[in-house]
């Protein structure tokens, strides 16, 4: 197992998209567990998804006082960024900010080119210039495109994306391995697989079905429910992340004198692909049992089993070898205690 060579404590800590849905996690973790962190939150705030969502999670966060810095800019303005690094001197940068969603990018591409690749440019270019000691930022499974082999392994070759969001995270992960190769900056990557859990994301499946459960809509299943997809659960991926910026890849000279580029990608999901009527079947018995729908509902009259919709991919399946060997973590909350806990969250937060 790797020893930490990166102290959080004391340390200033740049965290982009910091109210959407694993920034606002990871930031209250950072303000939480680790003593005298400041942490300077970047957001736009776009109406993407319903922005109370948003405003809720920052809300949480302004109960850390002066430590939480949140600064409502685009990683794609560019001076917004530098002026950032000019007051706050970051020494810790996790880039979590992007257009997300494999679906919106067939419809609204230019989204997913100004912040997944002119926002993470931005971003690799002011970590080009101060003293950052590990840039972390956020790829996606969806790298893996129509890859047979499963589980997905970071040894695999990711050529194949079948959206232009999985090109713009596999674009990213180019990037990073560029400048940490011309300007010897410790970058990490790290493909997330279904993310799921309180608060989160209402484009999610689980979150969507759930919406239109409740107003008595029919949910599409697609492929006819032959697709697997590996849950994490929102509290695994944090602590993965934590972990991960406590050790930055090695700086280190090759042969010919140049650096080795510090750069490593991990995998971050449960390893456990649960095939999607059974996660169905999950959800609305959590939904029941929670009082957000009633113990008679007619699950069977709202559900349509549909196609394959351009861009998905039938499984998701994480190898985490090597976050387990080199960090001695593996995701282990299962769908169904995840599940409840985002149930009892919505019973609550929408009463």
């Amino acid at each position: 197992m790797l020893q930490y060579n990166v102290a959080l404590e004391g340390k200033t800590i740049l965290v982009t998209g910091v109210a959407g849905f694993v920034g606002a996690n990871l930031a209250k973790r950072l303000l939480s567990d680790f003593r005298d962190v400041q942490v300077i939150g970047m957001d736009n705030i776009t109406d993407y998804y319903d922005v109370r969502l948003k405003q809720e999670r920052l809300e949480e966060l302004k109960n850390y006082g002066n430590s939480f810095v949140f600064i409502k800019e685009s990683i794609a303005n560019k001076v917004a960024i530098e002026t950032v690094f000019e007051t706050y001197h970051p020494q810790i940068v996790v880039n979590l900010a992007a257009q997300a969603g494999v679906r919106y990018s067939i419809t609204n591409p230019d989204a997913y080119i100004e912040s997944n690749l002119i926002g993470f440019y931005n971003i690799l270019e002011v970590c080009r210039h101060h003293e950052v000691e590990h840039l972390v930022y956020a790829s996606s499974s969806s790298v893996y495109g129509t890859n047979k082999k499963v589980p997905y392994s970071t040894d695999d070759q990711v050529d194949n994306p079948v959206s232009l969001y999985a090109a713009t995270k596999k674009s990213n992960e180019l990037m990073a391995h560029a400048y940490s190769k011309l300007y010897d900056i410790p970058s990490t990557g790290l493909r997330f697989f279904t993310v799921y859990g309180p608060c989160g994301r209402p484009d999610m499946a689980y979150f969507d079905f759930t919406n239109k459960l409740l107003r008595g809509e029919t949910i599409q299943i697609f492929n006819y429910g032959n697709c697997k997809r590996d849950f994490t659960y929102i509290d695994d991926i944090v602590e993965g992340i934590v972990r991960v910026m406590q050790h930055a890849p090695e700086k280190q000279k090759g042969e010919d004198g140049l650096p080795i580029p510090p750069y490593k990608i991990y995998n971050i999901g449960n390893s456990n692909p649960e095939n999607l009527l059974d996660f169905i079947q999950i959800l609305q018995e959590e939904l029941i049992r929670a009082g957000v729908l009633l113990l008679d509902y007619d699950f069977e009259s709202h559900k349509e089993l549909v196609s394959m919709q351009a861009g998905d991919v039938p499984v998701t399946y994480a190898d985490t070898t090597a976050l387990e060997e080199d960090l001695g973590f593996k995701p282990h909350t299962s769908l169904r205690e995840g599940l409840r806990k985002f149930a009892e969250w919505y019973k609550g937060f929408y009463n």
